[in-house]
């Protein structure tokens, strides 16, 4: 896939991510209002919409975000809010459009998260996701490329592992399918060395399995 820009879209990020073995949340991108609902019935209620732009960085802090959504009226007048909301924040964006996805039922956040540092090269990263990854700055790493003994390890390394057993009566995640799925990004990472950053979150983690609600690739 060639891309003009290095930042792929979610889109571009998931359709890579699935050919790779990762599981993810599918997104398809809707180019108008009239896409999207007809998207969102293929899908299936309810449905979450997010701006598809290279050029707009935080998504939701622009208004770019629209969850839950249980009808064809919703996401018709909510794909029309993301874009006036995202063209007010981001005058200069050149937007592609809306992406579609189901709405996942809320598991255990984690990120798993790929940077390339200038000694060791790709650097794996994982810990509690969502918005508690820049709060609590609680994340393990380790050089790709990570084995599922590594997996283990670097999961059970992080403060927040209690929260991943089953935390006060919280469903436990599966800790097998996130050492699988640490291991495939390591894998899909050293197969495709153009990768510069990587970002998969959230990940929502259940009791028999995980998948990644969204995904970022920036390429070299």
């Amino acid at each position: 896939m060639v891309m003009s820009q290095n930042l792929l879209t979610e889109v571009e990020s998931k359709e890579l991510l699935k050919k790779a073995g990762i599981p993810v949340v599918e997104a398809k991108l809707a180019r108008s209002k009239k896409e999207a609902i007809a998207i969102s019935r293929e899908m299936g209620f309810p449905v979450v919409l997010k701006i598809s732009s290279t050029d707009v960085v935080h998504k939701s802090d622009s208004g770019g975000v629209k969850l839950g959504l249980a009808n064809a009226a919703q996401v018709g007048k909510s794909y029309s809010q993301i874009i006036s909301s995202v063209k007010q924040a981001y005058p200069e964006a050149r937007i592609d459009g809306v992406s579609v996805q189901t709405m996942a039922p809320p598991g255990v956040e984690v990120i798993v998260g790929m940077s390339k540092d200038a000694q060791f090269g790709p650097v794996l990263m994982f810990g509690l996701g969502g918005i508690l990854v820049e709060v609590l700055k609680d994340v393990s790493f380790r050089i790709v490329p990570v084995t599922e003994r590594d997996a283990r390890e670097m999961i059970k390394e992080i403060k927040g592992y209690p929260v991943l057993q089953g935390y006060r009566g919280q469903k436990p995640a599966s800790i097998p399918a996130l050492e699988q799925l640490i291991v495939k990004v390591s894998q899909f990472v050293e197969k495709n060395p153009q990768i510069k950053e990587l970002d998969l979150n959230p990940i929502f983690a259940y009791p028999d399995k995980a998948v990644a609600v969204d995904a970022r690739i920036i390429l070299e």
